[in-house]
């Protein structure tokens, strides 16, 4: 199954749904010059909808920077920056598709999904929700009890200047997974895991036949959808299968 992977920098989710099974190709407004597949270059939102109709799934990680901790302070300082979610969650639903939107926790994607590195055994935290209209794949809370901490060596914090050289890149490409990115791509990377194990639950779904007249999500902004926390208690780390 075709797979197109909006906004996709220099490839994390696209390499994870390869590694799912899917043939994938990017979309991105900046030159990718690192990016394992297909790719064309092209403001994401600018793709028409015969274009889109070409793949059976999209996903899209519009940039985070309005909604992300790490530019917190830019924008206290009168930075502004675009907010792509609204326009992005139109686009998707407007083509009836399946689709996965990823971003960070504070933006305004419903988290239907919540995955961190301590899932996958990965050497970051960076939590990231996933919002889809793909009935039936499995939804997790972020954990909310931790093992570990960066302040005492057991995970990497990828973001900022990182320290110096390729010390700090040798680093952050073990911590995410990731071998072919460069430090400033890997800052905004998520670690192709994450998408592995959404694209193998999504196949699964997909090629099982699943009724997918997708469900038009109307989620008012103000008002994501927030799924229940299960009523086992506070979310506690977990281990996805096959990682």
């Amino acid at each position: 199954m075709r797979l197109l992977d909006l906004f996709c920098g220099a490839g994390g989710a696209s390499v994870g749904y390869a590694r799912a099974g899917f043939s994938v190709v990017g979309v991105d407004i900046h030159p990718q010059p690192n990016y394992p597949f297909e790719f064309v270059q092209m403001n994401a939102l600018s793709c028409d909808y015969e274009y889109l109709d070409q793949f059976d799934i999209i996903h899209a990680s519009p940039p985070c920077q309005q909604y992300s901790i790490g530019s917190a302070v830019a924008r206290k300082n009168g930075k502004q920056y675009p907010d792509l979610v609204h326009p992005t969650r139109r686009l998707l639903v407007a083509t009836g598709k399946p689709y996965i939107m990823e971003n960070v926790r504070p933006a305004p994607v419903r988290p239907d999904i919540c995955l961190d590195g301590t899932m996958f055994d990965l050497g970051v935290i960076r939590p990231r929700v996933f919002e889809t209209n793909i009935p039936g794949i499995p939804t997790y809370p972020c954990p909310s009890l931790i093992e570990g901490s960066v302040i005492e060596g057991d995970y990497v914090t990828v973001a900022g200047n990182g320290g110096t050289g390729l010390k700090t890149r040798a680093a952050w490409s073990q911590a995410m997974g990731i071998h072919w990115m460069s430090r400033r791509e890997l800052r905004e990377a998520i670690p192709p895991a994450y998408t592995r194990w959404i694209g193998q639950e999504a196949l699964l779904i997909l090629e099982a036949g699943t009724d997918l007249h997708c469900v038009r999500h109307a989620v008012a902004a103000s008002n994501p959808r927030v799924l229940p926390v299960p009523k086992t208690g506070i979310a506690v780390p977990i281990r996805l299968p096959g990682f």
